[in-house]
């Protein structure tokens, strides 16, 4: 008896066309970003092809957007990856409607809107927050090394740019007096006139390499002085207010009046580092790792509600206390509001982060002190010290704050609600290296990497867009 098995021919022609969206099942995430994609406002990238009428037309943008948004979402940036999935991938042969553009044109499409991109994070914000995924009761501050595209070992400090130009000049100078005794030797047996070939291979790798070295180091020392010249006018703001005071009160200041750095004369630490893949990465110490790498600060704020991304910025500051206001205040511009509270850890203190008119609405929980995860801190009840006085210093009112079972409380939320955010970006999407080179680009690209994060949320929360919509 035969058995009888499911009509199979991989040679049948198809009679009639098929519909693309008919390969997936309904809840896949292709469609979904497909949707969303359509909802978002892509007329900033529209318009740059207007006029445009030279050679062949161009792949649609809408099409080549959510390519790279799904992409993302899957953790698979690279646009050869992405044009090799057009073919392997059904997901991505939906997307892409069965056309398939090269690597070239998918990286040159991200290179020339990578702005654009970034700016649709406010467009799924929004998104987020009609389907009411975002509530800004509570959110969470903190930050992420990220790796630049760039090898620490191509980063030189101060110190030996300094000793290896000298020793570059010697060689090159020796080089040029070789060459020269060279030329004269020639000269005598060929005759003047005679045309050479050009530099030898040794001279031209030292003396690009010097140049590369001297081209760092100036701008080593342009930094200092920007610095510098900045701290003169902190310096010379407080001695005003030191004079002001004493004209009020009659009595003289206690301690030293500060003092003013001349900028003219500041130099870089011996230490200060430059790199020459890209020079506005800086190398960071990576909290998770213990290890120095060649990075990127990258910010993440995070509603505690359903773990959605409300401001993200990169810094190249390695210390994260100078990042509380500029993403609160990114906060605010995304969503025309501020959180009712919100909690960071000890790296964002600082008494005048606690009392910046910028949060004075905001309850704030950030320890004055670094406190491990397994650190269990007594708790003081309300009723056993009471409420924290009013004369107390703002780092001691935290501290006290903290130490109640309600601050307690709330603080310990901060590292379910945001650094699972990065885990679920670095690990289960494997996103830890930048695409692109320079804060700007970096920046960009990190925003678009936390607009995907927020559309894999509205995606696994299960909500339609007709229901946002609605």
């Amino acid at each position: 008896m035969h058995r009888r098995f499911r009509s199979y021919d991989p040679g049948q022609l198809l009679l009639l066309p098929p519909d693309l969206r008919a390969w997936l099942p309904e809840n896949h995430l292709a469609l979904f970003v497909s949707d969303v994609v359509d909802e978002l406002d892509v007329s900033r990238i529209l318009r740059v092809y207007d006029g445009e009428y030279r050679g062949q037309p161009p792949y649609h943008p809408v099409m080549l957007v959510k390519l790279l948004v799904y992409a993302y979402c899957t953790g698979r940036p690279s646009s050869r990856a992405i044009e090799k999935a057009t073919y392997e991938d059904v997901a991505y042969r939906v997307l892409s409607a069965n056309s398939h553009p090269d690597h070239d044109t998918i990286a040159t499409f991200r290179q020339r809107h990578l702005q654009a991109l970034a700016g649709l994070f406010v467009d799924v914000l929004r998104l987020c927050q009609q389907a009411g995924l975002v509530q800004l009761g509570h959110v969470c501050l903190d930050g992420t090394k990220v790796k630049a595209n760039a090898s620490k070992h191509k980063a030189m400090s101060y110190e030996r740019m300094c000793t290896t130009e000298h020793r570059l000049e010697q060689e090159v100078a020796a080089l040029f007096e070789q060459a020269a005794k060279t030329d004269a030797e020639e000269d005598s047996r060929y005759g003047k006139g005679c045309r050479g070939d050009g530099l030898p291979a040794e001279l031209e790798r030292r003396t690009s390499r010097l140049a590369k070295i001297r081209e760092a180091k100036q701008a080593l020392e342009q930094e200092a002085k920007t610095k510098a010249r900045k701290a003169a006018e902190d310096a010379q703001s407080r001695i005003a207010e030191r004079k002001r005071k004493e004209n009020e009160t009659g009595k003289k200041p206690g301690g030293r009046p500060p003092a003013v750095p001349n900028p003219d004369e500041a130099k870089p630490e011996p230490k200060a580092q430059r790199n020459f893949t890209d020079p506005e990465s800086r190398i960071m110490l990576d909290g998770a790792t213990k290890g120095f790498e060649q990075a990127y600060n990258s910010q993440a704020m995070v509603d505690s509600k359903s773990q959605i991304i409300v401001a993200s910025g990169v810094t190249q500051e390695t210390n994260d206390k100078r990042q509380l206001l500029p993403m609160v205040t990114r906060l605010r511009e995304n969503t025309a509001e501020l959180p009712k509270s919100l909690s960071a850890d000890a790296g964002y203190f600082s008494e005048s982060n606690l009392c910046d008119e910028l949060v004075a609405t905001i309850e704030l929980y950030i320890p004055p002190d670094r406190q491990k995860h397994s650190e269990q801190v007594e708790p003081s009840g309300q009723s056993e010290r009471g409420p924290p006085s009013a004369k107390s210093s703002s780092t001691a009112t935290m501290r006290e704050k903290l130490r109640t079972l309600e601050g307690k409380a709330i603080y310990a939320r901060r590292k379910a609600v945001v650094e699972p955010v990065f885990g679920q970006i670095k690990e289960a999407r494997g996103f830890r290296r930048f695409s692109f080179r320079g804060l700007r680009k970096v920046s960009a690209e990190w925003d678009f990497v936390c607009l995907t994060h927020n559309i894999l949320k509205l995606f696994r929360a299960g909500v339609t867009l007709q229901s946002v919509a609605t």
